[in-house]
């Protein structure tokens, strides 16, 4: 498996080294691992992935930016940003996203915003949300004319993104009542990532797995989920894949490798083999525990 797929906790991306460019068709850094509820040690929702010389950011949770800069980026790279859904945790810091870039490009950059029916209502709310500051800054500065240019594109299925030998394919998924979502595959050269985002085993994902090398899908403990005496909690138990519902998406599609990302509860320290014990006992492969900063190259 590591001759088709490496992974490693901190691994810097972005080598200089050329030929490693040039041999790496995908690389995916876990931005946040987190789930809703604070850790300090772990960022919310958002995934870095660079392929052909393209920058994407998949979701846009709490600590986003500041997760973009440990990895080597900024902002101003990205070529597009994709959302999931539009849950809080997985686009409370997009407002930073879109301002950082603004403020650090030399020249008017439009962002491409692609996700789901309503990404356009909340992007305009954050717009509004945003206009006192975008008028201060562009009162101080003169050589800010113009507020964000933001691209919003609303996507259920097919081909969304598509330039060169990169393409982005989304499906719909299954996080009901949270509707409509969707996952991601990306596509270069021979290789394929799959972004599943939250939700259930459905047709869709299937489809988003089928041969790729590497899936990364948020997971729940259910047996750890029921230790926490909150009806609330528990709640969360019916829209979101187990470990070992993962695990199976990934046997039944054939993926290399399945990281384990978003988990809930908030892992102890110290159980990452235990996570995934859990879903080796349902896949062959190799199974990467999430961490902020992980990265996977595909």
């Amino acid at each position: 498996m590591r001759s088709a797929v490496s992974c490693s906790r901190h691994r810097s991306v972005g080598s200089s080294d050329p030929s490693r460019q040039h041999a790496v068709a995908i690389d995916v850094v876990l931005l946040g691992t987190g789930n809703p509820l604070p850790d300090p040690n772990r960022a919310g929702s958002a995934t870095l992935v660079r392929a052909g010389g393209k920058t994407f950011l998949f979701d846009a949770g709490r600590g986003a930016v500041l997760r973009l800069a440990a990895a080597g980026a900024v902002p101003a790279m990205l070529d597009a940003v994709f959302l999931t859904h539009l849950h809080s945790d997985h686009i409370c810091d997009l407002n930073d996203v879109v301002t950082t870039r603004w403020v650090m490009a030399p020249v008017p950059m439009p962002l491409p915003i692609i996700g789901p029916p309503g990404t356009a209502a909340v992007v305009a709310g954050m717009e509004q949300m945003l206009a006192p500051d975008v008028s201060y800054r562009m009162a101080h500065h003169d050589d800010l004319n113009e507020p964000p240019q933001l691209d919003v594109r609303e996507v259920t299925t097919g081909v969304v993104f598509e330039q060169a030998d990169v393409r982005v394919l989304a499906a719909g998924t299954d996080h009901k009542p949270v509707e409509p979502t969707i996952g991601f595959r990306i596509e270069h050269e021979d290789k394929a990532v799959v972004l599943g985002g939250d939700g259930v085993p459905c047709a869709g994902l299937d489809e988003l797995c089928r041969g790729a090398d590497v899936y990364v899908q948020t997971v729940l403990r259910e047996d750890l989920v029921r230790l926490v005496p909150s009806a609330r909690f528990n709640d969360i138990l019916d829209y979101h894949s187990s470990v070992e519902q993962a695990a199976q998406t990934a046997a039944e599609a054939g993926v290399k490798v399945l990281v384990l990302t978003h988990q809930i509860p908030a892992p102890a320290p110290g159980t990452d083999d235990e996570w995934s014990a859990v879903a080796s006992a349902h896949f062959a492969g190799e199974i990467v525990f999430g961490h902020d900063l992980t990265t996977v190259t595909a």
